[in-house]
Protein backbone atom coordinates (compact mmCIF):
# COMPACT_ATOMS: atom_id res chain seq x y z
CA UNK A 1 0.00 0.00 0.00
CA UNK A 2 1.71 3.64 -1.19
CA UNK A 3 2.74 5.21 2.39
CA UNK A 4 0.39 8.16 1.12
CA UNK A 5 -2.64 6.54 2.29
CA UNK A 6 -1.88 7.18 5.85
CA UNK A 7 -2.83 10.77 5.54
CA UNK A 8 -4.16 12.54 8.80
CA UNK A 9 -7.45 12.12 8.20
CA UNK A 10 -6.80 8.48 7.07
CA UNK A 11 -5.42 8.02 10.32
CA UNK A 12 -8.58 8.64 11.98
CA UNK A 13 -10.40 6.47 9.86
CA UNK A 14 -8.04 3.73 10.67
CA UNK A 15 -8.71 3.78 14.48
CA UNK A 16 -11.90 2.65 13.18
CA UNK A 17 -11.02 -0.17 10.92
CA UNK A 18 -11.81 -3.31 12.50
CA UNK A 19 -15.24 -1.99 13.59
CA UNK A 20 -18.36 -3.60 12.87
CA UNK A 21 -21.59 -2.38 11.02
CA UNK A 22 -24.41 -1.30 13.01
CA UNK A 23 -26.87 -3.38 14.17
CA UNK A 24 -30.88 -3.02 14.85
CA UNK A 25 -31.97 -1.23 17.19
CA UNK A 26 -35.17 -2.77 17.74
CA UNK A 27 -36.60 -4.66 21.33
CA UNK A 28 -35.54 -8.01 19.54
CA UNK A 29 -32.68 -7.61 16.80
CA UNK A 30 -32.75 -9.94 14.21
CA UNK A 31 -28.85 -10.95 12.71
CA UNK A 32 -28.14 -8.41 10.16
CA UNK A 33 -27.87 -10.20 6.60
CA UNK A 34 -26.28 -8.58 3.37
CA UNK A 35 -27.69 -8.44 0.04
CA UNK A 36 -25.69 -8.26 -3.12
CA UNK A 37 -26.83 -7.16 -6.35
CA UNK A 38 -24.61 -7.30 -9.02
CA UNK A 39 -25.17 -5.77 -12.91
CA UNK A 40 -22.75 -6.76 -15.81
CA UNK A 41 -24.26 -4.62 -18.15
CA UNK A 42 -23.67 -4.46 -22.27
CA UNK A 43 -19.98 -5.59 -22.70
CA UNK A 44 -19.75 -4.39 -26.18
CA UNK A 45 -17.29 -7.25 -27.45
CA UNK A 46 -16.43 -10.77 -26.37
CA UNK A 47 -13.16 -9.70 -24.73
CA UNK A 48 -15.21 -7.75 -22.44
CA UNK A 49 -17.85 -10.00 -22.22
CA UNK A 50 -14.91 -12.67 -20.96
CA UNK A 51 -13.56 -9.94 -18.49
CA UNK A 52 -16.77 -8.98 -16.90
CA UNK A 53 -17.79 -12.83 -16.59
CA UNK A 54 -14.67 -13.49 -14.57
CA UNK A 55 -14.88 -10.85 -12.50
CA UNK A 56 -18.41 -11.33 -11.08
CA UNK A 57 -18.21 -14.91 -11.02
CA UNK A 58 -14.85 -14.24 -8.74
CA UNK A 59 -17.25 -11.62 -6.36
CA UNK A 60 -19.94 -13.61 -6.43
CA UNK A 61 -17.50 -16.69 -5.38
CA UNK A 62 -15.70 -14.60 -2.50
CA UNK A 63 -19.03 -13.35 -0.96
CA UNK A 64 -20.11 -16.82 -1.15
CA UNK A 65 -17.31 -18.53 0.33
CA UNK A 66 -15.26 -16.40 2.33
CA UNK A 67 -18.12 -13.79 3.73
CA UNK A 68 -20.89 -16.53 3.82
CA UNK A 69 -23.45 -14.54 1.94
CA UNK A 70 -25.30 -17.37 0.69
CA UNK A 71 -26.76 -17.60 -3.15
CA UNK A 72 -30.29 -16.82 -1.96
CA UNK A 73 -29.18 -13.36 -1.01
CA UNK A 74 -26.93 -12.42 -3.90
CA UNK A 75 -29.07 -11.54 -7.59
CA UNK A 76 -26.85 -11.31 -10.86
CA UNK A 77 -28.02 -9.70 -14.23
CA UNK A 78 -25.55 -9.94 -16.80
CA UNK A 79 -25.48 -9.48 -20.70
CA UNK A 80 -27.14 -12.26 -21.92
CA UNK A 81 -29.81 -14.21 -20.10
CA UNK A 82 -27.71 -17.55 -19.84
CA UNK A 83 -26.44 -20.03 -17.07
CA UNK A 84 -29.50 -19.39 -14.57
CA UNK A 85 -28.93 -15.62 -14.95
CA UNK A 86 -31.63 -12.84 -15.62
CA UNK A 87 -30.75 -9.94 -18.39
CA UNK A 88 -29.76 -6.64 -17.48
CA UNK A 89 -32.23 -4.92 -18.42
CA UNK A 90 -33.74 -1.37 -16.99
CA UNK A 91 -37.04 -3.57 -15.58
CA UNK A 92 -35.12 -6.58 -14.27
CA UNK A 93 -32.72 -3.96 -12.40
CA UNK A 94 -35.83 -1.74 -11.02
CA UNK A 95 -37.81 -5.67 -10.15
CA UNK A 96 -34.62 -6.70 -7.91
CA UNK A 97 -34.05 -3.61 -6.18
CA UNK A 98 -37.95 -4.14 -5.61
CA UNK A 99 -37.45 -7.34 -4.52
CA UNK A 100 -34.93 -6.46 -1.93
CA UNK A 101 -36.85 -2.94 -0.46
CA UNK A 102 -39.50 -5.74 0.49
CA UNK A 103 -37.17 -8.08 1.69
CA UNK A 104 -34.00 -5.95 3.78
CA UNK A 105 -34.46 -5.00 6.98
CA UNK A 106 -33.22 -1.67 9.10
CA UNK A 107 -29.43 -3.19 10.63
CA UNK A 108 -28.96 -5.05 6.89
CA UNK A 109 -26.53 -4.31 4.12
CA UNK A 110 -27.08 -4.03 0.18
CA UNK A 111 -23.86 -4.37 -2.02
CA UNK A 112 -24.61 -3.10 -5.46
CA UNK A 113 -21.90 -3.67 -8.26
CA UNK A 114 -21.92 -2.56 -11.63
CA UNK A 115 -19.32 -3.71 -14.35
CA UNK A 116 -19.54 -2.57 -17.42
CA UNK A 117 -19.18 0.97 -19.47
CA UNK A 118 -20.80 4.40 -19.45
CA UNK A 119 -20.92 7.71 -20.83
CA UNK A 120 -21.94 11.31 -20.46
CA UNK A 121 -24.48 13.15 -22.64
CA UNK A 122 -23.66 16.36 -20.93
CA UNK A 123 -26.15 16.66 -18.44
CA UNK A 124 -26.24 13.16 -16.93
CA UNK A 125 -23.98 9.72 -16.71
CA UNK A 126 -25.42 6.79 -18.10
CA UNK A 127 -24.94 3.11 -16.90
CA UNK A 128 -25.02 0.57 -20.69
CA UNK A 129 -27.55 -1.86 -20.08
CA UNK A 130 -29.18 -4.40 -22.35
CA UNK A 131 -31.93 -2.15 -24.16
CA UNK A 132 -32.03 1.47 -22.40
CA UNK A 133 -29.73 2.76 -19.92
CA UNK A 134 -30.35 4.23 -16.30
CA UNK A 135 -28.94 7.51 -15.83
CA UNK A 136 -27.79 7.91 -12.32
CA UNK A 137 -30.89 9.29 -11.26
CA UNK A 138 -32.83 6.76 -12.17
CA UNK A 139 -30.72 4.37 -9.94
CA UNK A 140 -31.24 7.13 -7.16
CA UNK A 141 -35.07 6.52 -7.89
CA UNK A 142 -34.69 3.04 -7.98
CA UNK A 143 -32.88 2.79 -4.60
CA UNK A 144 -35.00 5.08 -2.70
CA UNK A 145 -36.78 3.61 0.17
CA UNK A 146 -34.20 0.72 0.84
CA UNK A 147 -33.56 0.50 4.62
CA UNK A 148 -30.61 -0.69 5.99
CA UNK A 149 -27.13 0.74 4.65
CA UNK A 150 -25.91 0.81 0.85
CA UNK A 151 -22.88 0.41 -0.85
CA UNK A 152 -22.94 1.27 -4.48
CA UNK A 153 -20.11 0.65 -6.83
CA UNK A 154 -20.00 1.96 -9.91
CA UNK A 155 -16.69 0.66 -11.88
CA UNK A 156 -17.48 2.14 -15.10
CA UNK A 157 -16.14 5.41 -17.43
CA UNK A 158 -18.11 7.98 -16.49
CA UNK A 159 -19.16 7.47 -13.41
CA UNK A 160 -18.44 10.25 -11.60
CA UNK A 161 -22.01 11.85 -11.70
CA UNK A 162 -23.52 8.95 -9.63
CA UNK A 163 -21.35 10.28 -6.51
CA UNK A 164 -23.24 12.87 -6.44
CA UNK A 165 -26.82 11.65 -7.24
CA UNK A 166 -26.53 8.62 -5.18
CA UNK A 167 -25.02 10.46 -2.12
CA UNK A 168 -26.96 9.92 1.06
CA UNK A 169 -27.19 9.21 4.39
CA UNK A 170 -26.41 5.16 5.66
CA UNK A 171 -24.82 4.93 1.98
CA UNK A 172 -21.40 4.44 0.38
CA UNK A 173 -21.34 5.35 -2.96
CA UNK A 174 -17.96 4.78 -5.07
CA UNK A 175 -16.80 5.76 -8.69
CA UNK A 176 -13.82 4.67 -10.64
CA UNK A 177 -13.77 7.93 -12.05
CA UNK A 178 -13.86 11.50 -11.10
CA UNK A 179 -14.37 13.45 -14.40
CA UNK A 180 -17.88 12.42 -16.76
CA UNK A 181 -15.54 13.24 -19.10
CA UNK A 182 -13.09 9.72 -18.69
CA UNK A 183 -14.81 7.21 -21.58
CA UNK A 184 -12.22 4.98 -21.32
CA UNK A 185 -12.07 1.81 -20.13
CA UNK A 186 -11.55 1.27 -16.53
CA UNK A 187 -9.21 -1.49 -14.00
CA UNK A 188 -11.17 -0.28 -10.69
CA UNK A 189 -13.69 -3.08 -10.69
CA UNK A 190 -10.74 -5.95 -11.45
CA UNK A 191 -9.02 -4.45 -7.96
CA UNK A 192 -12.34 -3.82 -6.41
CA UNK A 193 -13.07 -7.78 -6.63
CA UNK A 194 -9.31 -8.44 -6.26
CA UNK A 195 -9.89 -6.42 -2.41
CA UNK A 196 -11.57 -9.45 -1.28
CA UNK A 197 -9.51 -12.37 -2.71
CA UNK A 198 -7.02 -14.31 -0.17
CA UNK A 199 -4.18 -12.90 -2.43
CA UNK A 200 -4.94 -9.62 -2.01
CA UNK A 201 -3.53 -9.97 1.91
CA UNK A 202 -2.24 -6.42 1.94
CA UNK A 203 -6.28 -5.15 1.59
CA UNK A 204 -6.20 -6.31 5.28
CA UNK A 205 -4.70 -2.64 6.66
CA UNK A 206 -5.67 -3.23 10.30
CA UNK A 207 -4.84 -7.21 9.92
CA UNK A 208 -7.84 -8.04 12.11
CA UNK A 209 -8.84 -10.78 8.86
CA UNK A 210 -11.64 -9.02 7.73
CA UNK A 211 -12.04 -6.25 4.90
CA UNK A 212 -13.75 -3.62 5.30
CA UNK A 213 -15.67 -1.42 2.25
CA UNK A 214 -12.81 1.52 2.95
CA UNK A 215 -10.68 -0.58 2.94
CA UNK A 216 -11.75 -2.91 -0.30
CA UNK A 217 -11.76 1.06 -1.74
CA UNK A 218 -7.87 2.23 -0.79
CA UNK A 219 -7.13 -1.39 -1.97
CA UNK A 220 -8.61 -0.51 -5.56
CA UNK A 221 -8.00 3.13 -5.83
CA UNK A 222 -3.90 2.10 -5.23
CA UNK A 223 -3.78 -0.77 -7.34
CA UNK A 224 -5.55 1.01 -10.21
CA UNK A 225 -2.99 3.72 -10.13
CA UNK A 226 0.06 1.20 -9.90
CA UNK A 227 -1.43 -0.32 -13.30
CA UNK A 228 -1.17 2.82 -14.97
CA UNK A 229 2.35 3.74 -13.32
CA UNK A 230 3.54 0.39 -14.14
CA UNK A 231 2.72 0.72 -17.60
CA UNK A 232 4.17 4.51 -17.74
CA UNK A 233 0.86 5.62 -18.85
CA UNK A 234 -0.62 8.89 -17.61
CA UNK A 235 -3.74 7.46 -15.20
CA UNK A 236 -7.17 7.96 -16.63
CA UNK A 237 -8.87 7.08 -13.66
CA UNK A 238 -9.06 8.31 -10.14
CA UNK A 239 -11.65 6.38 -7.97
CA UNK A 240 -13.52 8.60 -5.14
CA UNK A 241 -15.63 7.29 -2.24
CA UNK A 242 -18.95 9.50 -0.54
CA UNK A 243 -19.75 8.33 2.82
CA UNK A 244 -20.75 11.47 4.33
CA UNK A 245 -24.13 12.48 2.15
CA UNK A 246 -22.52 15.65 0.71
CA UNK A 247 -21.83 13.73 -3.04
CA UNK A 248 -18.57 15.86 -2.86
CA UNK A 249 -16.24 12.42 -2.14
CA UNK A 250 -12.55 11.61 -1.62
CA UNK A 251 -9.51 10.00 -3.20
CA UNK A 252 -7.12 7.41 -0.82
CA UNK A 253 -4.61 10.42 -0.22
CA UNK A 254 -7.17 13.30 0.62
CA UNK A 255 -7.70 13.95 3.78
CA UNK A 256 -11.74 13.95 4.66
CA UNK A 257 -14.64 12.58 6.80
CA UNK A 258 -15.66 10.46 4.07
CA UNK A 259 -14.95 6.83 5.21
CA UNK A 260 -16.12 7.11 9.09
CA UNK A 261 -18.92 4.99 7.84
CA UNK A 262 -16.81 2.73 5.49
CA UNK A 263 -14.14 1.89 7.41
CA UNK A 264 -16.80 -0.12 9.96
CA UNK A 265 -18.89 -1.70 7.03
CA UNK A 266 -18.42 -5.42 6.31
CA UNK A 267 -20.28 -7.95 4.10
CA UNK A 268 -19.41 -10.45 6.62
CA UNK A 269 -21.07 -11.43 10.12
CA UNK A 270 -19.40 -9.77 12.82
CA UNK A 271 -17.70 -12.32 14.82
CA UNK A 272 -18.52 -10.69 18.20
CA UNK A 273 -22.11 -11.28 18.08
CA UNK A 274 -21.28 -15.37 17.75
CA UNK A 275 -19.23 -15.04 20.79
CA UNK A 276 -22.16 -15.81 23.61
CA UNK A 277 -20.09 -13.69 26.15
CA UNK A 278 -22.48 -11.43 28.21
CA UNK A 279 -19.95 -9.00 28.57
CA UNK A 280 -19.03 -8.88 24.94
CA UNK A 281 -23.19 -8.39 24.59
CA UNK A 282 -22.86 -5.06 26.65
CA UNK A 283 -19.78 -4.22 24.47
CA UNK A 284 -21.35 -4.52 21.50
CA UNK A 285 -24.30 -2.36 22.74
CA UNK A 286 -22.20 0.33 23.70
CA UNK A 287 -20.53 0.41 20.50
CA UNK A 288 -23.80 0.23 19.06
CA UNK A 289 -24.96 3.58 20.49
CA UNK A 290 -21.40 5.51 20.11
CA UNK A 291 -21.69 4.97 16.40
CA UNK A 292 -25.52 6.12 16.30
CA UNK A 293 -23.70 9.30 17.93
CA UNK A 294 -21.17 9.39 15.24
CA UNK A 295 -23.49 9.69 12.80
CA UNK A 296 -25.65 12.09 14.55
CA UNK A 297 -23.10 14.39 14.67
CA UNK A 298 -22.05 14.09 11.73
CA UNK A 299 -25.40 15.17 10.57
CA UNK A 300 -25.20 18.09 12.91
CA UNK A 301 -21.68 19.89 11.49
CA UNK A 302 -22.88 22.60 9.74
CA UNK A 303 -24.97 23.45 12.71
CA UNK A 304 -21.93 23.64 15.21
CA UNK A 305 -18.60 25.63 15.95
CA UNK A 306 -15.16 23.71 14.36
CA UNK A 307 -13.28 23.44 17.58
CA UNK A 308 -16.43 21.40 19.03
CA UNK A 309 -17.68 19.50 16.70
CA UNK A 310 -13.58 18.14 15.98
CA UNK A 311 -13.47 17.60 19.48
CA UNK A 312 -16.67 15.88 19.89
CA UNK A 313 -15.37 13.68 16.56
CA UNK A 314 -12.22 12.63 18.17
CA UNK A 315 -13.69 11.87 21.50
CA UNK A 316 -16.10 9.45 19.54
CA UNK A 317 -14.10 8.26 17.69
CA UNK A 318 -11.80 7.25 20.44
CA UNK A 319 -14.65 5.79 22.33
CA UNK A 320 -15.46 2.89 20.02
CA UNK A 321 -11.59 2.37 19.43
CA UNK A 322 -11.21 1.80 22.80
CA UNK A 323 -14.63 -0.67 23.42
CA UNK A 324 -13.69 -2.49 19.64
CA UNK A 325 -10.58 -3.15 21.33
CA UNK A 326 -12.05 -4.28 24.59
CA UNK A 327 -14.60 -6.67 22.39
CA UNK A 328 -11.80 -8.09 20.35
CA UNK A 329 -9.37 -8.90 23.40
CA UNK A 330 -12.55 -10.42 25.34
CA UNK A 331 -13.25 -12.69 22.32
CA UNK A 332 -9.76 -13.65 22.48
CA UNK A 333 -9.22 -14.66 25.78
Amino acid sequence: MNPRVWTTGALVMGVLLGTAHLCAQDAVPSPPQTRVLIVSGAAGSDEYAEQQKKWRETLVGQLATRFTVPASRTVVLAEKADDGLQAATAVNVRQALAAIRASQGTADTLLVVLFGHGTFDGVDAKFNLVGPDLTSREWRDALAGIPGRIVFVQTASASFPFLAALAAPNRVVMTATDSPQQKYDTVFGEHFVAAFTPEAAEADLDKDGRISMWEAFAYAAEASKRYYQQRGQLSVERALLDDSGDGVGRDVPKPGEDGLLASRLFLDPDPATASGDPSVTLLIGRRNTLETELDELRRKKGFMPADDYERELERVIVDIARVSRDIRRRIKS
